[in-house]
């Protein structure tokens, strides 16, 4: 089934990077994948509503930098039921997946999200 795997695929690529000491902003399963200062840019640069664009996000964060493996990484740590899908009450709180101080992604951002990631129209985002 595709799924996020699939649609990161399709927008980021590239090498791994070297990763910062976690900092506070960065929830433990966050901190050894991800820098602490892209995710603050990252949430800075979509704070307000509406304002949310998921490629973008994906690149500031710095998961274009980023292994296969590290991003199925990232994604289990925003599949918060450990489903093995990403549903859309989970989305709807993906920018706190990355800071506990992310702001709610709104109804029009959350189903413009998932109908970009949602290669097959189950209502879900999975990990291929």
């Amino acid at each position: 089934m595709p799924g996020i795997g699939s649609f990161v695929k399709s927008v980021l690529h590239g090498s791994h990077s070297e990763l910062n000491p976690p900092e506070t902003c960065v929830k433990p399963k966050m901190q050894d994948l991800l820098k602490a200062d892209d995710i603050k840019k990252a949430l800075d640069t979509f704070k307000a509503p509406d304002s949310f664009d998921h490629k973008k996000f994906f690149e500031l964060v710095g998961l274009k930098a980023m292994s296969a493996e590290n991003v199925k990484k990232v994604f289990k740590v925003l599949d918060v039921d450990a489903s093995g899908f990403i549903e859309e009450d989970e989305l709807k709180f993906v920018l706190k997946g990355f800071c506990k101080d992310g702001r709610d992604l709104t109804d029009k951002e959350t189903k413009a999200f998932l109908a970009a990631a949602d290669k097959d129209g189950d209502g879900k985002i999975g990990i291929d």
